[in-house]
C-alpha cells in the first residue's frame, strides 16, 4: 500500500498541536530521558515506540476507565486507547525532530497508528500494546502491526497520513467522559 502524505509540507509532521503537545514539560522530560539512552535517531524512535507500547497500558486491556487524548496526559496518567497512545508516540518522535504522522485502519471501529519517516519513506508503527495474539514491533523493514485487515472483509488500511488527529477521532475522544461511553461512540470509519 502506498501511503499518502495529506499535507505536502513535511514540517507539518513536526509541529505541536493540542493533541500532539510535544512542547509540554511532561513530553519533553520523557523525550530527554529516552534520548540519553539512544545511540542515534533510529534507536531513539525504537525506544520511544517501545516505551509507549510497553509502559502505557491500553486502557481496554487494563480496565482503566479514564479517557486521555492529549499526549502529555497519556504520558502523565499512564493510560490511553490506540489513538491516545499514537498521539503520545507522535509527540515523543516530534520532540526529537523525527517526522511522525497519524494513520488509521478500519476493523469493527477505526484503529489508530503512527507512521515515522526515515530514509525518505514512511513506515507505519502500532504502539497499541502487546497481549496474547498481538505482537507489534518497531520495524522499518516491513510492517509488524498489531492487526492486519482480513482480505475479503470490510476491514481496511487507510493510506492517508495526517499531521493532526483526524477530526472524527479527536472529537470522539474529547467528548467521552469515560471509556464505556467512548466504546459506544468510536468511529466506525473515516
Amino acid at each position: 500500500m502506498e501511503l499518502i502524505q495529506k499535507t505536502p509540507d513535511l514540517s507539518a509532521y513536526l509541529a505541536a498541536d493540542e493533541a500532539i503537545d510535544h512542547d509540554h514539560p511532561v513530553v519533553r522530560e520523557v523525550a530527554a530521558r529516552l534520548a540519553k539512552e539512544a545511540f542515534d535517531s533510529y534507536d531513539y524512535a525504537r525506544l520511544a515506540f517501545e516505551f509507549v507500547r510497553d509502559t502505557i497500558p491500553h486502557s481496554q486491556d487494563s480496565g482503566d476507565l479514564r479517557v486521555t487524548w492529549r499526549a502529555s496526559d497519556v504520558l502523565e496518567q499512564g493510560t490511553g486507547i490506540c489513538y491516545a497512545k499514537a498521539h503520545a508516540l507522535a509527540a515523543l518522535l516530534r520532540a526529537e525532530d523525527i517526522p511522525a504522522a497519524l494513520c488509521y485502519q478500519k476493523f469493527d471501529v477505526v484503529h489508530g497508528l503512527v507512521a515515522v519517516r526515515f530514509n525518505g519513506a514512511w513506515h507505519r508503527q502500532d504502539p497499541r500494546g502487546n497481549k496474547p495474539g498481538v505482537d507489534a514491533q518497531f520495524s522499518l523493514d516491513g510492517e509488524r502491526l498489531a492487526f492486519t485487515p482480513e482480505p475479503g472483509s470490510d476491514e481496511r488500511d487507510y493510506p492517508d497520513l495526517y499531521a493532526e488527529p483526524h477530526p472524527a477521532v479527536l472529537s470522539t475522544l474529547k467528548a467521552a467522559p469515560d471509556r464505556p461511553y467512548l466504546w459506544k461512540t468510536l468511529p466506525g470509519g473515516l
